[in-house]
Parts: structure tokens; sequence; C-alpha cells
């Protein structure tokens, strides 16, 4: 089935089957888009999209893993082959690097003693993976009339914040893989943008607050939904929206 003759709005999230992405899945098909559940598990992602399918969404589960170029490249001939075009990519997928835990309690993450390996993993899903899905989508997007890049960051992202002795980032221990990861997609993110600035390509970094997920062990006081809210609203700018840009709920976010 192809979109050809009427332009139907194309979301692709990745690690959309839970947490944040599920959450931001759910508020872009309410509004009427057909969003794509990017997951590396494909059973996870199909009991995702079934889910979004039940409420009354359009949804597709669609295999994807950042961290392989291949699965990218494939995913994007999916959507080609199917819909023809992507309105808005939604990169999501990420991990802290250390697992399932409070980020008090992130205790390898500390820069003086941590796992080099460990650093390259989460800059490989965090920041190389980010640019495989986007350069494997950007065709895509330049088919839409509106299109949209959102990259799911975090308030960890801003060295003003980080480096400030009494903010409240110095409860928490030093970090030298999650942190400087999304500082460095801050980074990627206002490149993009001043690439596809000319081509109306609106590219946009967010944080989504301290939200209650997986990654930190569901010590967040903020819901999936909640933490969603600012994603899908930077997905859905209009012409006029900002690009280049890093935005909470409440705004702009320094850098």
């Amino acid at each position: 089935m192809s979109e050809q003759t009427t332009h139907q709005k194309i979301a692709l999230i990745t690690g959309a089957n839970k947490g944040i992405g599920r959450a931001a899945a759910e508020q872009l098909a309410a509004l009427g888009m057909t969003v794509l559940i990017g997951a590396r598990d494909p059973r996870r992602g199909e009991e995702a999209a079934a889910a979004l399918r039940a409420a009354g969404g359009d949804a597709h589960a669609l295999t994807l893993d950042v961290t392989d170029q291949a699965t990218a490249r494939t995913a994007a001939t999916q959507v080609e082959e199917r819909f023809g075009h992507l309105d808005v990519l939604i990169n999501n997928a990420g991990i802290t690097g250390s697992g399932q835990v409070s980020p008090q309690d992130a205790y390898d993450q500390i820069p003086s003693s941590v796992d080099l390996d460990m650093v390259r993993a989460v800059f490989e899903t965090n920041v190389f993976g980010v640019i495989a899905v986007t350069n494997a989508m950007l065709p895509l997007l330049r088919r839409s009339p509106a299109p949209r890049i959102v990259n799911v960051s975090s308030h960890a992202a801003s060295l003003a914040l980080t480096s400030d002795p009494a903010g409240p980032f110095t409860a928490l221990l030093p970090s030298a893989a999650y942190t400087p990861s999304k500082t460095a997609l801050s980074a990627l993110t206002v490149q993009y943008a001043n690439e596809l600035r000319k081509d109306g390509i609106l590219v946009n970094a967010v944080a989504p607050g301290f939200v209650d997920t997986d990654s930190n062990n569901h010590s967040g006081h903020l819901t999936p939904a909640q933490g969603a809210a600012v994603v899908v609203r930077l997905a859905t700018l209009g012409a006029d929206g900002p690009t280049a840009g890093f935005f909470s709920e409440d705004g702009p976010v320094p850098w």
C-alpha cells in the first residue's frame, strides 16, 4: 500500500516499544498520524503496535537496531515501499550504560574509573545510532512537505546546568558516558539543523525531564506521557517553528 494520493503523515520513533517512545507514539497516533514503532525486538515492537491499534491508532512495528546500519537501511527501504515518505523522525532510542539503576547509584559512570568499552557502547547508541538512522531516513523526510526531526536528550546534556556547583546535578555522580553522549547529541542536533535548514527540515533536541522509566530504575517523578508531551510538540511544529534548539516543557534549555 502506498500513500501517494493523499498525504497521510508518517512518524517513526526509535526505541518506541516502551517508556517515552511508546508514550510519544500513542500521542501522535491520537493526532491521526501513522506511527511506526521502531524496536530492536520484533516481538516487543509488534506487541506495542498491536496495543496502539487496539486503542484506535494506526501503528506498525518496524524492526530497527540503531547500532546496526544494515537494519536502518532495511527499515528505510520498508518505509519507502509501504508509504513513500516520512514526515517525523524521533530519535528516542538510548541507553545509560549503567543498566536499570537510579542516577545516584551509577558508580560505574565516574570518569576516573569508567570502563572505556561502556563509554563506547553508550556513544554507539546515543550518538552514532542517531547519525545512522537519520541519514538512512533523510531521503524519505525530504519528500515530506513539513519534515521534523526530534532528538530525545536530557537536561544532563546542558553544560550550563551540570557545571553549576549549586545546581541540581551536584547531587548526582559524575557521568563519563551518558551525560557526555547527550552533550554530543546537542552538538549533532545543531549541525544537522544548520545543514537542513534550507530544506525546511526542522531539527531540535528535547529534554523530557526526569521520567519514570526502566533507564532510571523507575525513580523519575514524571509519567512517560508527561515526558512525551514536549517531544510531540517539537514533532508537530508549524513552518515558523524553531530549529537548532534545545527545549523542555518549560521552554529553552541552556546549552
